[in-house]
């Protein structure tokens, strides 16, 4: 398993989450074959035993979004073997993914936003680097793991830009308003500054109370606590600022091509997803504005 790790980090390029996935499906391949008594390694089955796994997945409830990763964890495992000359025939190319509807994601609307950032309580030292966050999250349109990761030699506030770390360990440029650098600049200036700051951590930008790196967990955890406080029903976590992000900026107007490279997505048919929120917008304006409607 070491050599197909190497292949996904070296020839893939994977972040270690998909990498960690990609083992556990291999290993869940392994488990289902010892469970069937068979002898088989990975390596030596045939199409109709990876049927066979893929029905049990199918059986047990498993979603087709869960169903069709584990397929890639398996296809990708089955292209390292082909490449390593370990099989002559890969058993996995004719497998074919269970069809996934595309799901809309939740998005916040300007005036939600306005109110989880309003509702932050700034009397308390979390308070300003929190709203920073807030702010970054939609301003930049961010993963959760960009902005834990986000350092402060990555600030060009001089010529309005961030650069961050992807999916891919893939470096982007992304421009950041005029609100966000703000509360940035309030969080360092008033409160990062007096934080005792653990070695390793001097060029992170968030910082939780013990001088370390705020964790993805302790975000989610902030924002749920906000979509409580001012009672919003969605259920949002900090992708939600993500998908906003995208969303307002394809209604009003900006060029797929540019959200794509501001989101960092590999794929433009990715980004696409977010025309679709916007013909809904049109039609939900159509609908209540025109007088033939």
């Amino acid at each position: 398993m070491n050599g197909f790790k190497a292949y996904l980090q070296l020839e893939r390029s994977l972040s270690e989450n998909s990498i960690e996935a990609y083992l556990h499906d291999v290993e869940k391949l392994r488990v289902f074959l010892e469970h069937k008594n068979s002898l088989l390694e990975p390596e030596s089955v045939k199409i109709t035993e990876l049927r066979e796994f893929l029905k049990t997945l199918h059986d047990i409830g498993l979603s087709a979004t869960s169903h069709a990763r584990i397929l890639s964890g398996i296809k990708a495992f089955y292209n390292y073997l082909l490449m390593e000359n370990r099989i002559t025939n890969n058993p996995a190319a004719l497998l074919e993914a269970p069809k996934i509807g595309r799901k809309l994601p939740d998005t916040l609307n300007i005036e939600e936003i306005n109110k989880l950032i309003n509702a932050i309580d700034l009397s308390k030292p979390e308070g300003q680097r929190n709203k920073a966050i807030l702010e970054t999250l939609y301003g930049c349109g961010l993963r959760v793991s960009e902005l834990t990761t986000l350092k402060i030699s990555d600030l060009f506030f001089d010529t309005d830009f961030i650069k961050t770390v992807g999916k891919g360990n893939k470096e982007r440029l992304i421009p950041i308003g005029k609100s966000a650098k703000k509360q940035i600049r309030l969080y360092q200036e008033n409160i990062r500054c007096h934080i005792a700051i653990k070695k390793g951590n001097e060029d992170i930008l968030f910082l939780n109370r013990r001088g370390t790196k705020i964790s993805r967990v302790m975000v989610f955890l902030i924002i749920k606590a906000l979509a409580e406080k001012i009672g919003l029903k969605k259920k949002i976590s900090p992708h939600t600022f993500r998908h906003s992000f995208a969303t307002h900026l394809i209604e009003g107007g900006a060029d797929l091509r540019a959200v794509q490279e501001m989101l960092g997505h590999e794929s433009i048919t990715t980004t696409e997803i977010y025309t679709h929120l916007d013909r809904s917008y049109l039609r939900e304006n159509i609908l209540q504005f025109h007088p033939r409607a």
